[in-house]
């Protein structure tokens, strides 16, 4: 997996693409390019305006799934459905960086992990099956550390 690309040229990159594509540059598609730049991981839209409103941010909840409709259509964010009827979104990187997700079903925790040999098995895959991939998201389910020594305990 490659290393992530700077935060920063991921936000600006974004806004100017969306510039150049006539999209004027609306305060709360701003906000949520600033603050998805800014994260390691995904984040649900509550979580979004959350995090929006807690740093002084003056958006409403409709504009921050609106802002992450027009970015997951326009392919500069991924929504990762987690099970449950939960999605999150988290940036695409235009070098490929990507991470996959490990799911607590119990506490609902979310982390982030990297493997190469399974990265190897996907492209695999598309050879044998001819398919041109264009992205795969891998969310595991089951239980974290902590949920599952609670239950052997």
């Amino acid at each position: 997996m490659a290393k992530p690309t700077s935060t920063g040229s991921w936000t600006e990159t974004t806004v100017e693409s969306l510039r150049s594509k006539g999209h004027r540059n609306g305060g709360a598609r701003r906000a949520v390019i600033e603050l998805l730049g800014r994260q390691q991981c995904c984040l649900t839209a509550q979580e979004i305006f959350d995090q929006l409103r807690s740093e002084g941010r003056r958006v409403g909840t409709a504009s921050v799934y609106r802002a992450l409709e027009q970015l997951t259509k326009d392919g500069f964010v991924q929504r990762i459905d987690i099970g449950a009827g939960i999605s999150r979104f988290e940036p695409i990187h235009a070098d490929g960086a990507h991470h996959h997700h490990l799911v607590c079903d119990d506490c609902g925790k979310v982390e982030a992990f990297a493997d190469d040999e399974l990265e190897r098995a996907l492209h695999k895959v598309e050879g044998r099956t001819g398919y041109s991939v264009a992205g795969h998201d891998v969310v595991l389910r089951g239980a974290c550390g902590d949920c599952a020594s609670a239950a052997r305990s």
